[in-house]
């Protein structure tokens, strides 16, 4: 894809993150995603999502900054939601939580092959145990 129409593509992508439309997401994913310092293949990235989408039902993100060059897109966030139901352990707060988040995606055939980034919640967690401001 041309760096314009993988701009578009990560469009669509967040799009159906921010509707929490767990089969959309599933079509941007490879059935065998690798994820640093995270299980893989696909099942493992959606049973992550509905968790969070779960505890946060308002959880959105807005794209800061993405970079797209040949297969890779490396991809500044700002994300955030209220803290509705159990997370991780930790019973509902109703705190608003506010995270930066950063991806770097390998997409191949219009689907993510490989991600590595800031996947595992430690500022999420942090904020919830009131450690951080939002």
């Amino acid at each position: 894809m041309e760096p314009w129409e993988m701009r578009e593509w990560h469009a669509d992508y967040l799009d159906a993150c921010n509707r929490h439309d767990l089969d959309a997401i599933r079509s941007f994913l490879s059935p065998s995603v690798r994820r640093a310092h995270l299980p893989s293949g696909s099942d493992a990235w959606i049973d992550d999502l509905a968790e969070l989408f779960t505890a946060f039902p308002d959880w959105r993100w807005r794209r800061v900054q993405l970079i797209a060059e040949e297969d890779r897109l490396a991809v500044h966030l700002r994300a955030g939601g209220t803290h509705a139901a159990a997370f991780r352990g930790i019973a509902p707060t109703r705190r608003h939580v506010n995270v930066a988040e950063f991806a770097m995606y390998r997409v191949m055939d219009r689907r993510i092959a490989e991600y590595s980034g800031t996947g595992d919640h430690i500022e999420l967690l942090a904020q919830l145990h009131g450690g951080l401001p939002t």
